[in-house]
């Protein structure tokens, strides 16, 4: 597809985010009593208030959720622009809007868990309305995520392979040496004389085959001649080729027609040849992205120093003059000298953007400087923390209130730059994609003015001081460094415990104790499953809930650093669920989708390293620090339940209790600006202290069995991927018997029938349900009692606690309603009967 058609979806949905912005800040800004429930939970809560709050909430989240699902539909179309887009102003300008989109959905979801009380959000009436499928409302992970990091991530890659090779867990490939001449030319006889040998005995058997049937043919009669033999053969091929014809066009229409579909290897082969063209296009565009980056880089370094070397002077003299002429007006009109205006304050910048003097263009810059403070100080507020444990004290106050965005003023800031600058920008006749270099002379200069500035409000300021000892008024220094020292003296400083020691060796070392592991290359796609078609109970999603909420918790704030500081911050999560629900798949798919470094703080993988209490702070000390040297970075710990454990088993020698006290402060010391995340993983979380749990982990994502349409999906993609689309089993028969069963035992299963030599046999021995039956039936399903423990652990959660509460006083209201509607009955009988 050319530039143009990536343009036209970049325009459309440039407009279709300016309405959507608009509505969106309206709705933040109007009369909160309109459109924010909240509900009390004092025990002599009025009903009529309960069913008014009731269905202020159900609109609040029929509106939240529009708005949910139209920034998915809008970013999932701005990253295929930014992935295809090739003309670098442009591209800068749809990356910037494209994080802040993503940052309110991650905003928009966080508000709909506070106000559904579960972690997966439905709501069909939306969903039709919009006239959406499943795979719309599903968030796409943006590729520029591994694509920029392409070389970081392959450096890192190939230093963990280096590392493992030299401890001799990784076999190394041993380069084969070059051949000589006199040796190239030695095997090519060995194989040319062996080749002939064997054509030569091929020959003498063919020769000894026709004299023995020359032998007995000349002691027979030949009753048939040559001619007639030949009609026969001629007879018989003739109606055989015939025949396959007509089958092939007899198909050919059935296939066109919708009857018949066409054969796997078909299919196969036009995806591959689609598939090709596709890589070939996108890596031509790909290598054109970067050769139009460098080039507008070294056009933007080229275009500076050249406003440095012709403007430089005139600038200096002309903020001079400026600076002088207000200093000499404020004297003239209040014979006082003024203060200069600090560099936190702006320095002149501060003095001429005044009422009556500043731009329209630094009106809105500063209207929306401000916007974005306030929302930036609103998210501070618990409201807008991604902890649930901080209404742990307040579970009686459901507050359904929305928090402010701080993503907001970024999307408006970003469309009137656009309105400003692209959209009414004719383009008509321009083939070429390189920047524009009058844009880049208007952005250059001002950095350029902005620069000069500063060296001029230092010199200005000395002059000043001057002129005010020559007046005999004290100066008044500024203490800023005194303020600086205060702020920072605030927050307690980490000690360093390895300051001479470099990142590289702190790597290797963390490597070679096993703490940094190497991370198989799973996709979050490869959790096999569709999104939920309707609502359903939020203890029991579907893996396509699954993908997304792990991509809105985990994925996108780890992948995009810009996404990171603008998102509520989560700093652990906890994937609870059966053996074989996927759990650990999940978790390697987070750390390949965004190219993080595994940690793994395991109680088996830590035994016997770094032992003592000295050993254990030195041990978190360093994945603290690496982790933060390797940002993204993702922290695992399986079998999260054992540190919480109130009695550990005997046989148990893991000492799983080590990391008890320190694991919460230790999830305390991931800053707000790391891009670092602790995950756990669990199949007993309710054998866990629940309190103790809690403080450590900030969200708690149950994985259910699969449902039938999930088991069915799974053994169609597993089976297929394993027989190699030669298999014709019935796949909704077995989801059916499968029922309670996990993908992972099923995968496990197919592994284990699937042989070698069995895949071999499909051909003549197609693969039936009993195989696949007989081997299923020694694995143990999921029983019905294992998932109410899972159902009753997630209710005791904070999450789950206040969900409780909301169903009581939904249960309470109900009861009073009928109590009501019973009382107006029979005084509607008195009355009849009076």
């Amino acid at each position: 597809m050319s530039s143009t058609y990536f343009n036209e979806i970049w325009h459309q949905s440039q407009h279709e985010c300016e309405q959507l912005a608009i509505i969106d800040y309206e709705r933040q800004h109007q009369n909160v009593d309109t459109t924010v429930a909240t509900i009390s939970g004092v025990s002599g809560i009025i009903s009529s208030s309960v069913a008014a709050a009731a269905e202020s909430k159900a609109l609040l989240q029929s509106s939240l959720y529009e708005f949910y699902l139209r920034y998915i539909c809008l970013s999932n179309r701005l990253e295929d622009v930014y992935d295809n887009m090739i003309q670098p102003q442009k591209r800068e300008l749809v990356r910037k809007l494209l994080d802040a989109c993503l940052g309110r959905v991650v905003e928009l979801k966080h508000d709909l868990v506070n106000i559904d009380l579960m972690e997966f959000s439905y709501n069909d009436d939306v969903v039709e309305r919009l006239r959406l499928t499943p795979m719309d409302t599903e968030l796409r992970i943006p590729r520029y995520f591994l694509r920029e990091r392409e070389q970081e991530l392959e450096f890192r890659k190939r230093t963990m392979n280096e590392i493992l090779i030299k401890l001799g867990w990784l076999e190394e490939h041993a380069s084969e040496e070059p051949l000589t001449e006199i040796e190239a030319i030695r095997l090519l006889q060995m194989h040319e004389r062996a080749r002939q040998g064997r054509l030569r005995a091929h020959f003498m058997k063919e020769i000894r085959k026709e004299k023995g049937k020359a032998e007995e043919r000349s002691e027979k009669e030949r009753t048939d001649s040559g001619l007639m033999a030949a009609m026969k053969i001629q007879k018989m091929w003739r109606g055989h080729t015939a025949r396959r014809i007509t089958r092939r066009r007899k198909m050919d229409e059935m296939i066109l027609i919708g009857m018949v579909p066409p054969p796997a290897a078909v299919l196969k082969e036009r995806a591959e040849k689609l598939e090709k063209h596709n890589e070939h296009d996108v890596r031509r565009r790909h290598v054109a992205q970067q050769t139009y980056a460098a080039q507008f880089e070294a056009r933007q370094v080229a275009i500076q120093e050249e406003i440095r070397q012709k403007h430089g002077a005139t600038m200096k003299e002309d903020i001079a003059d400026e600076i002088r002429a207000w200093i000499k007006d404020c004297y003239d009109k209040t014979g006082k000298l003024p203060d200069f205006p600090s560099e936190d304050q702006g320095g002149s910048l501060h003095i001429f953007s005044r009422p009556g003097t500043e731009s329209e263009h630094s009106r809105s810059s500063a209207r929306s400087s401000k916007e974005s403070r306030k929302t930036k100080d609103k998210s501070k507020s618990p409201a807008r923390s991604g902890d649930l444990n901080v209404n742990e004290n307040q579970e009686d106050d459901l507050n359904f209130q929305p928090a402010a965005s701080v993503c907001l003023p970024d999307i408006r800031a970003e469309i009137e730059y656009f309105n400003d600058t692209w959209r009414d920008k004719d383009e008509t006749g321009i083939l070429s994609q390189a920047a524009y270099e009058d844009m880049i002379y208007a952005e250059k200069y001002q950095e350029v003015e902005l620069e000069f500035r500063r060296a001029v409000d230092d010199v200005m300021r000395q002059e000043l001081e001057l002129l005010q000892t020559m007046v005999g008024k004290k100066v008044k220094k500024s203490n800023k460094k005194t303020r600086r020292s205060g702020k920072k003296s605030k927050k307690k400083k980490e000690k360093d415990l390895t300051p001479d020691r470099s990142t590289e060796s702190l790597y290797e070392e963390l490597v070679t104790n096993g703490i940094i592991r190497k991370c198989p290359e799973l996709k979050l796609k490869q959790f096999l499953g569709d999104k939920a078609l309707t609502a359903r109970n939020g203890t029991n999603p579907s893996p396509g809930d699954i993908r997304q909420i792990l991509t809105e918790y985990c994925i996108l704030p780890l992948g995009s650093e810009a996404i990171h500081s603008c998102t509520p911050l989560i700093r652990s999560v906890l994937l609870a669920g059966p053996r074989g629900s996927g759990k650990k798949a999940l978790l390697h798919a987070i750390c390949t989708e965004v190219g993080a470094v595994l940690f793994d703080l395991t109680p088996a993988n830590i035994v016997g390293k770094y032992p003592g209490k000295s050993g254990l702070i030195m041990l978190i000390h360093l994945v603290l620090k690496v982790s933060r040297l390797l940002q993204p970075a993702v922290i695992y710990m399986g079998d999260a339940e054992r540190p919480f454990m109130k009695k550990i088993p005997k046989t148990d020698r893991t000492d799983p209790k080590r990391l008890k006290k320190d694991l919460p402060k230790m999830i305390k010391n991931i800053a707000p600006e790391d891009r670092v995340i602790f995950v756990g993983t669990s199949n007993l979380p309710w054998e866990a202290d629940q309190k103790l749990l809690q403080s450590v982990y900030n969200r708690f994502i149950y994985i259910p069995r699969p449902d039938y349409g999930a088991m069915s999906h799974a053994w169609k993609t597993l089976l297929h991927e394993y027989s190699g689309g030669i298999s014709s089993l019935d796949t909704s028969a077995m989801a059916k018997i499968s029922d309670g069963y996990t993908i992972g035992a099923i995968d496990a299963c197919l592994r284990e029938v699937m042989t070698c030599k069995r895949k071999l046999q499909l051909r003549s021995q197609p693969l039936t349900n009993a195989e696949l039956i007989n081997v299923l039936c020694t694995r143990d399903p999921v029983y019905r009692e294992e998932e109410e423990a899972f159902e009753s652990w997630w209710s005791k959660t904070p999450l789950g606690r206040r969900r409780q509460r909301f169903l009581e006083l939904e249960e309470e209201r109900l009861i009073e309603e009928q109590a009501q509607q019973a009382k107006q009955g029979n005084g509607n009988k008195k009355k009849g009967m009076n």
